[in-house]
């Protein structure tokens, strides 16, 4: 039997190499490199790693019954961890993160499945549940792990302008600014590179964006401001490298910074701001939140977020309170209209 071991090494920005030990699983992560990007790599090689390490069996063992007994012990509590799920309170994984567990082992099974020469005759991850209602819906059955759709938290202006005034440096400026002006991802702030910056028309290209598609967005004059006071005064000028934002000292200095790096700046900021939250994610979220509340439109939303789906940007129709109130508003005055004609008749 092989004892699971996930092993990974960043040759080059942007490339990974994942291996869990297993010759069937690192052939498919090897496959998943030429067409995901290197964090999905390693979610998938992490994911196989905790499947077959729990499972104690070779991939062509594998039941359906062991999948759907993963799921129970994925989501029983966890006495010794101290994490708590933010959606019930519970100590067991999230939903979203089995969901995605069973997605990568999906995925893998039907790799081989396409091989056609590990043994493997059927895929071993249920598709869902048959329910009665499912013969109402087309056929189509429950899905074996329902993910709630949560609301993204969002920061509030006096928030956004106490993280920005706890910022030390203007490169750290203009990072918050790329994400709250402009709503990018963290992955697509730390990978910016020089040529990426159209400063004339206020535009910045991003070359790796979510899924590898690229795309062309405006962004606030108040973040090529800091930009440009970074590059002026802050960006090392004795290296070779072309990524905009750059470790400005210690034994890294000159080179890409880090998500971790960035995550420490915004951890070390949000507690000197006394704010409760202010993550990557929150930042974006809030940027597409204000965009919505101001009127642009939701297809303009969906262009800017990089969205591949306008179905992920209705989010932001929710969390923009004045949106439902005006909605709710208008269509309020309506029925009361017509209650009142009717009443006077």
């Amino acid at each position: 039997m092989w004892i699971p071991c996930l092993v990974w090494d960043w040759r080059t920005p942007g490339e990974v190499s994942v291996r869990v030990g297993h010759e069937l699983a690192d052939d498919y992560l090897h496959f998943l490199a030429g067409r995901s990007r290197p964090n999905s790599v390693l979610a998938a090689g992490y994911d196989l790693k905790v499947f077959f390490a729990w499972c104690e069996k070779e991939p062509v063992d594998v039941a359906s019954r062991d999948v759907i007994n993963f799921v129970a012990a994925q989501r029983e509590p966890r006495t010794a961890s101290k994490v708590v799920r933010l959606s019930d309170g519970g100590s067991g994984l999230s939903t979203r993160t089995v969901a995605r567990r069973l997605s990568s082992l999906s995925g893998f099974y039907s790799y081989l499945l396409a091989r056609g020469d590990a043994g493997i005759t059927a895929n071993p991850v249920p598709r869902g549940l048959s329910t009665r209602r499912g013969r109402r819906n087309n056929g189509k059955a429950a899905p074996l792990v329902r993910t709630p759709r949560l609301l993204p938290k969002i920061l509030e202006p006096a928030e956004v302008n106490a993280l920005v005034g706890a910022l030390r440096t203007a490169r750290d400026r203009a990072m918050v600014e790329a994400m709250v002006l402009g709503g990018l991802r963290r992955c697509e702030v730390l990978g910016l590179r020089l040529e990426d910056l159209r400063v004339g028309p206020r535009r910045v290209f991003i070359a790796e964006g979510k899924g590898g598609h690229q795309r062309i967005i405006p962004v606030s004059s108040r973040f090529f401001a800091s930009v440009a006071a970074y590059l002026d005064g802050e960006r090392p000028t004795d290296t070779d490298s072309d990524r905009v934002f750059l470790v400005l000292k210690g034994p890294n200095r000159g080179q890409p910074l880090s998500a971790a790096g960035l995550d420490q700046i915004l951890e070390s900021a949000r507690a000197r701001a006394g704010l409760a939250h202010a993550s990557c994610h929150e930042l974006r979220h809030t940027c597409m939140t204000r965009l919505r509340e101001a009127g642009m439109a939701l297809e303009a939303v969906q262009a800017q977020a990089g969205h591949a789906s306008i179905e992920t940007t209705r989010i932001y129709l929710h969390l923009a309170d004045d949106w439902l109130a005006g909605e709710y508003r208008r269509a309020s005055e309506a029925i009361d209209a017509q209650s009142l004609a009717g009443a006077g008749k």
